[in-house]
């Protein structure tokens, strides 16, 4: 069980790695926590944050299935975060440093915090709408490939954890991690869960020393808890003269033990459809509009580089509502990010202009009033040159 982990951990990690490196830093968009941040500017204005993108919705969506069937399972298998953490105090271990054993008392209060911290990040974050604790963020620093956002107080966090990681299993993720705090009301009613037969049970205590997350499995028949990550840690450290009694599995009314491979068939099931469904289903992630559109519109789609985010739209809206000043009293913008270009959808009123006089405000030299001088367009249209002056 363990090796089966570690090597579902490792895949992911490599996942993450490819994603900061070999994609040019998109990881973030993958991110689950991304959702939650988001979502609210996102339902009300219809604009993501910066450097945040509709998978992040996708995936927050597939972690929350999961978790409904599985409870914590992303946080034991596929979260590089945990992984590390867990690395961390296996390598601690092979070199004689023993793990600290935390009060159960003051592990539960210390989990407390993972709401705070979730509570002032959203605050913060929907208040302002920037991520505005992204420079402090010690996951964020670990995947940010050390832009210039990210702030000294980033790596001193993400020391601190880490070094924290070497006295105690997963601090983080146990105490402190926002994500866990949002997963956890899903967790609790979670479908899967450890089993504990009380009658073959030897009460010898092995299966809650090997918890990493404090629970006490011994003490329980069946292990609801919402800070349950699926690791079965407990179940392989059962004694085998115990005779199974531990067993992992649905309720008990729906049979008795799945392999676990069934777990890691619902993970990689959850997150390949958040894969497949942010490329099947696009969203647009921003969307700025002017004025009043009539009934009656036309559509123009073109893909420009620069325009990726709320900030760039709000700016490439006001460029073309200069140069077109149709499209200043009325129009829709949509924009689909992408590295090489975006793809942008204008909605305008036929009535009052056309595709080449739309195509002329994005690329042709303009006026600026407040500079008093023509300006060259910063903007290209993928596939398209502007007409030679006669």
């Amino acid at each position: 069980m363990r090796r089966t982990r570690r090597v579902v951990q490792l895949g992911f990690v490599a996942l993450t790695l490819l994603g900061v490196y070999a994609f040019a830093g998109h990881a973030e968009r993958w991110c689950p926590f991304g959702g939650v941040e988001a979502a609210y500017n996102y339902f009300r204005e219809g604009n993501l944050i910066c450097s945040l993108g509709v998978s992040n919705f996708y995936i927050l969506a597939a972690v929350v299935v999961m978790t409904l069937l599985l409870r914590r399972a992303f946080c034991g298998y596929a979260c590089p975060i945990g992984a590390l953490s867990e690395w961390l105090q296996s390598g601690a271990r092979r070199l004689g440093l023993r793990a600290r054993t935390v009060p159960y008392g003051l592990d539960r209060a210390l989990a407390l915090l993972k709401y705070v911290v979730l509570a002032v990040i959203l605050y913060c974050t929907w208040t302002i709408g920037e991520l505005v604790f992204r420079g402090y963020d010690p996951c964020y620093a670990l995947i940010s490939r050390h832009g210039t956002d990210i702030t000294l107080w980033a790596y001193v966090i993400a020391g601190a954890i880490g070094a924290a990681s070497l006295l105690v299993i997963m601090p983080f993720c146990r105490w402190l991690c926002p994500l866990a705090a949002v997963l956890s009301p899903f967790a609790r009613v979670g479908l899967a869960r450890v089993k504990r037969d009380p009658g073959t049970c030897l009460d010898c205590g092995a299966c809650r020393r090997a918890c990493p997350m404090g629970i006490r499995v011994d003490h329980v028949a069946d292990v609801t808890a919402a800070r349950c990550i699926g690791c079965l840690e407990c179940v392989a450290a059962c004694p085998p003269k115990a005779g199974g009694a531990l067993v992992w599995g649905p309720p008990r009314r729906l049979g008795r033990r799945w392999p676990q491979a069934v777990l890691v068939a619902v993970l990689l099931a959850c997150v390949g459809g958040a894969v497949a469904a942010t490329y099947a289903l696009p969203l647009p992630s921003v969307v700025v509009t002017r004025g009043a559109l009539p009934k009656a519109t036309a559509q123009l789609t073109v893909r420009i580089a620069g325009v990726n985010c709320r900030h760039s739209a709000l700016r490439f809206a006001d460029h073309i509502g200069a140069a077109e000043p149709a499209l200043a009293k009325s129009c829709r913008i949509e924009v689909w990010p992408a590295p090489a270009g975006s793809a942008v959808r204008i909605t305008y009123d036929p009535a009052k202009t056309d595709e080449a006089a739309i195509r002329a405000a994005i690329t042709e030299p303009y006026f600026d009033r407040a500079a008093g001088r023509w300006l060259l367009s910063p903007y290209k249209i993928e596939g398209y040159s502007p007409p030679a002056d006669e």
